[in-house]
């Protein structure tokens, strides 16, 4: 369960480290325009910069999609191996659910 919660802060944190890295990238086409050859050097080193930090998110994000194909398969075949221990499970987080719901 906690592999679970891991993996979706991860996934938040991808989401929104894209939407950085886009506002960056529309910040340095804003200002492309900018004279000074110390402002052209800084938006030189920002490009560089963000082009680093999206490889790596493109690494981190293919791990994540890796690691969760791979829990995935391992769901699976835990429930075709051991189909009444499932729907045993799944009968139980049901029931509790439910009771939570209905205390409403």
């Amino acid at each position: 369960m906690e592999k679970l919660s891991g993996e979706a802060t991860m996934e938040h944190l991808i989401a929104d480290f894209k939407v950085v890295v886009a506002d960056a990238e529309a910040l340095l086409k804003e200002t492309a325009n900018q004279g000074g050859e110390k402002l052209a050097e800084v938006r030189a080193k920002a490009e560089e910069s963000l082009r680093v930090v999206k490889a790596r998110m493109a690494e981190a994000e293919a791990a994540l999609v890796t690691k969760t194909k791979a829990a995935a398969r391992a769901t699976d075949t835990y429930v075709h191996e051991n189909p009444w221990k499932a729907i045993g499970v799944a009968a139980g987080f049901s029931l509790v659910i439910g009771l939570l719901l209905g205390r409403r």
